[in-house]
């Protein structure tokens, strides 16, 4: 019980993090391209306290019940912007949407960065199977470094899910609010106004959650076993 709690404080802890990043991005791109409303909201900003006031029950107490339920984590968080900024300006609407998997995709490449070193310097060693907790382990003794290997593998396996599941183009994820950069003016004002009606949010979602791991496995597969050859190391 005491390594459950220890190990969902970890999750919880890279969570936080790695949503807070993502949606603190979102607000600066907004901020940068002339919407300041999630900076008055306080979003532009790492402190995560802003971010769970806006969305407890997404930031909070969805994550603890998916790891009470299931052993990893998954919630969700928002910025406010303004409607009638990404109706006049759709492209600077969907940099601004872009943003947040961005921010999640550098998460990605700094624990990818530090798994390698850490592999190819002899502190940590690859971990056979495909738990999503512990991708490495720590291959010297201490505490602080069993923790900091499964911070890692946490890292990168959820930046991993925030990066490929916000991409899908379906509402309503980034990726779907992407769209309006390849289409014009005119009909990314047409699609924006359709995207609004709630049916098509829940249709696009349920979709997104039936096509994600036939996307996230193989991905996942892959990227790892990179990892692992980079490092010059495979998993034992």
């Amino acid at each position: 019980m005491e390594a459950k709690v220890a190990l969902g404080a970890i999750w919880y802890v890279a969570f936080l993090f790695s949503t807070t990043l993502h949606e603190a991005a979102h607000a600066w791109a907004a901020l940068r391209m002339g919407d300041p409303t999630a900076y008055h909201g306080g979003q532009v900003s790492l402190n995560p306290i802003p971010h769970v006031r806006r969305e407890p029950f997404g930031m909070v107490l969805v994550p603890i019940l998916v790891f009470a339920f299931s052993g990893w984590m998954l919630g969700w968080a928002s910025a406010p912007y303004d409607p009638v900024w990404a109706d006049r300006h759709p492209k600077r609407a969907g940099l601004m949407a872009l943003a947040g998997p961005a921010a999640n995709l550098f998460l990605l490449v700094v624990s990818s960065v530090a798994i390698v070193a850490g592999i190819a310097s002899g502190l940590l060693a690859p971990v056979p199977g495909d738990t999503l907790s512990t991708l490495v382990r720590s291959a010297a003794p201490g505490a602080g470094i069993e923790a900091g290997a499964a911070f890692l593998s946490i890292l990168f396996v959820l930046n991993l899910i925030l990066f490929l599941f916000n991409l899908l183009p379906l509402p309503p994820m980034d990726g779907s609010g992407a769209l309006p950069l390849v289409m014009s003016d005119r009909l990314a004002i047409a699609y924006r106004q359709a995207l609004r009606h709630p049916a098509i949010a829940l249709a696009g979602l349920l979709l997104a959650w039936r096509v994600f791991p036939y996307l996230f496995g193989p991905t996942l597969g892959v990227l790892v076993g990179l990892l692992f050859g980079l490092a010059g190391g495979g998993p034992g």
